[in-house]
């Protein structure tokens, strides 16, 4: 077996730690954002970061990372913004509204018909448990995709943005204290934290 043969094995064992590959042309992100939002359902969160991180190898563990943080931060849908960002940033305006149509159109069309067929079925007790089943594994799409955003934070090591994730995760979701309040406090530290690991 050759050096070429070996690299390339460790590379499909480990997915997520090679860096990315590729630059989508502009069918390519129509078709991955597509593929994304008809995948996922109650949150396109897990799907996009498999889709291309894994799958794709768009961008890194850390580039995923850092692009959805900024969408996060800036309002509206974090996908939506990501889809944004991201078309932008690879294929320019043609590239944004490529991302972004593709993200929005197939769910607001499926949505439209299911709506109806929920407003004549709704009230059956097996759609009903059927949703409430779909909540559930919604529910743990999301914790998954939140301990594989985090994976890279304690593989590095980076003792401060653990503090920050182990401060905002307390404040947040245990002591359930406005949002608001704890992202106006943890921001300026988050952004001195990050201006003194550059420097």
């Amino acid at each position: 077996m050759s050096d070429d043969d070996v690299s390339r094995s460790a590379a499909a064992a480990t997915p997520l730690l090679v860096p990315p590959t590729a630059t989508p042309d502009i069918g390519a992100l129509f078709l991955g954002f597509l593929k994304v939002t008809v995948s996922g359902f109650g949150s396109v969160l897990p799907w996009a970061r498999r889709e291309f991180v894994s799958v794709r190898r768009w961008m890194s563990q850390d580039e995923f990372n850092e692009l959805f943080s900024l969408c996060q931060f800036l309002p509206g849908p974090n996908i939506v913004t990501f889809a944004l960002i991201y078309g932008y940033r690879v294929r320019g305006v043609a590239g944004a509204a490529v991302a972004t149509a593709a993200l929005l159109v197939p769910p607001v069309l499926l949505m439209m018909c299911v709506g109806a067929l929920f407003d004549r079925y709704g009230e059956l007790s097996a759609v009903r448990d059927g949703l409430t089943g779909l909540a559930a594994a919604a529910a743990g799409l999301l914790v998954s995709s939140a301990v594989q955003m985090a994976e890279p934070l304690f593989r590095g090591r980076r003792l401060p943005a653990i503090m920050l994730w182990g401060a905002t995760f307390v404040a947040a979701g245990i002591l359930q204290w406005p949002l608001l309040w704890v992202i106006a406090a943890l921001v300026p530290v988050s952004i001195a934290v990050a201006w003194k690991s550059v420097s």
